[in-house]
Order: structure tokens, then C-alpha cells, then sequence
């Protein structure tokens, strides 16, 4: 993939709308281009800038909405176009797009309530995307560090909240540093932990007025996942680690 073709795809990319093929020939482009990854590190600044701060957002104003929505009423294409079988014309009337919108909410709540279809399991499938991401463009610090009072402070001013930083190296969990990341809709810690040859990325971000929740383990694209909240803290933690481990860290940190 050159820059040309890269640059077109960056918007697909963040948004998550490219095919694997695609999607793998981009990662492979812009971690030995770096032009385009600041690009791509740009881009993910200002989804974040967005993100944290509502000022910069704009809302349409509502003579706006009214003036498209009475547009849309009365479009109607310059040739009837025959419908099942020719014995019925399609026109946008209000009938219609009604029909249209019920037939959108039905097909949500189908979404919603399907199996491996709520928004943790959403969120489980960003977070592992990130952990590959963050792998796979050497994108795995922003601040590097094994000290917990450098690793903390620098998230003061990039994000809304305060992630608690936990030095484990005792429990043989090195803390290595840590970055930004996106997930869940929202800006994110990612605090980056090391065992043997493993890296442990844990995701955290707030979760208010929810109830503290035990551990719930998964495993997505060959990757560990333990989901956990607690003190007003959601956490995902992600690696390659087994199973009965990346529970030892999670445990780990609960206690501390």
C-alpha cells in the first residue's frame, strides 16, 4: 500500500469500517511510514479532542432539521419506478418514512438483544483490536516507564479522569509505561504491564454510578479478556497470557 492509497483508507481505518484485507495492509503501511502514522496519531488526537470536550461540538440548529425533513417529504422521483411487479409506485410520504423508522427500531432491538450483541461485548471487541493494534505499529508507549509517579502524572490534562497507576513488580507484573487509546466511544488509559515475554494491556476509564462488578473472563481472537469495575473504575485487561495469570493480575490489582 503506497501513501496515496493509505491516506484514503485513514478515515475508514478509524472508524473500523475496512475489510481485513485492507485493514492489515494499512497497519503494515503506516508502521514504516511516518508520515502517514502521524497522520493516523493526528487523527486519533482529535477524535479524542471531540470526545473530551463537548464545547467543541455543534449542533445544527432545529429550522435546519425541519427544513431537510419537509424536503425529504416531498421528494419523489422524475419517473415512477415500478415496485413489486409494477402494480405499485414508491413516494417518500409520511406514511412511509414512518413505516420506515418502525421497521429501524424493530431491527435495533433485534441488534440489541441478540446473543454476544450488548455493549460490553462491543467494548471487548475494541479493546482487543487496540492490544493488536498497539502491537502490530509499535504504538505501545507514549510514556515509558516503570515508575508508577511518572506514569500517572503524565495522563493529567489528556484525560477526564484520573486512572489509578499500580506498581506490581513485586507480583512479578512490571509496569512498563503507559498511552492514550480509544475505546468504548471515549478516550482511555492504557497502562501497559509485562510478564516473562507477555504484555498485559489494561484499559481503564469510568464508569459512573455503576455498581462494582466481579471478574468476567472471555477470550476474543486468540486473546485473554478479564472485564471488571470497581470504585467507579471500569477495567479491561488484555493479553496473550494464560488465563489463570492474567486472573493472578487482575486479583492483584483488586487488592491493592
Amino acid at each position: 500500500m503506497n501513501c496515496e492509497t493509505a491516506k484514503t483508507f485513514l478515515d475508514s481505518y478509524v472508524d473500523g469500517e475496512l475489510d481485513l484485507v485492507n485493514h492489515v495492509g494499512f497497519e503494515e503501511h503506516i508502521e514504516d511510514c511516518q508520515e502517514c502514522h502521524r497522520e493516523y496519531e493526528d487523527r486519533l488526537g482529535l477524535m479524542a479532542a471531540f470526545a473530551a470536550d463537548r464545547s467543541l461540538r455543534y449542533q445544527a440548529p432545529v429550522d435546519l432539521r425541519k427544513r431537510i425533513t419537509a424536503s425529504l417529504h416531498e421528494l419523489e422521483p422524475a419517473e415512477s419506478e415500478p415496485f413489486f411487479g409494477g402494480w405499485l409506485s414508491w413516494r417518500w410520504t409520511p406514511v412511509f418514512a414512518t413505516a420506515a423508522l418502525l421497521l429501524a427500531v424493530v431491527m435495533t432491538a433485534i441488534v440489541a438483544i441478540r446473543p454476544g450483541g450488548n455493549g460490553d461485548d462491543l467494548v471487548a471487541d475494541e479493546v482487543v483490536s487496540a492490544h493488536i493494534r498497539s502491537m502490530m505499529v509499535s504504538h505501545l508507549m507514549d510514556v515509558p516507564s516503570t515508575d508508577q509517579h511518572t506514569v500517572k502524572p503524565w495522563f493529567d490534562g489528556k484525560l477526564d479522569f484520573a486512572p489509578p497507576v499500580v506498581d506490581l513488580a513485586q507480583q512479578n507484573f512490571t509496569l512498563i509505561g503507559g498511552r492514550l487509546d480509544y475505546a468504548g466511544g471515549r478516550p482511555v488509559a492504557a497502562l501497559v504491564y509485562q510478564r516473562r515475554q507477555h504484555i498485559i494491556n489494561l484499559f481503564v476509564s469510568p464508569a459512573q454510578n455503576a455498581p462494582n462488578q466481579a471478574n468476567k473472563t472471555s477470550v476474543r481472537q486468540g486473546f485473554n479478556l478479564i472485564h471488571w469495575t470497581r470504585s467507579g473504575m471500569t477495567f479491561w485487561a488484555v493479553s496473550d497470557l494464560n488465563m489463570s495469570e492474567l486472573q493472578e493480575f487482575a486479583n492483584d490489582l483488586q487488592s491493592q
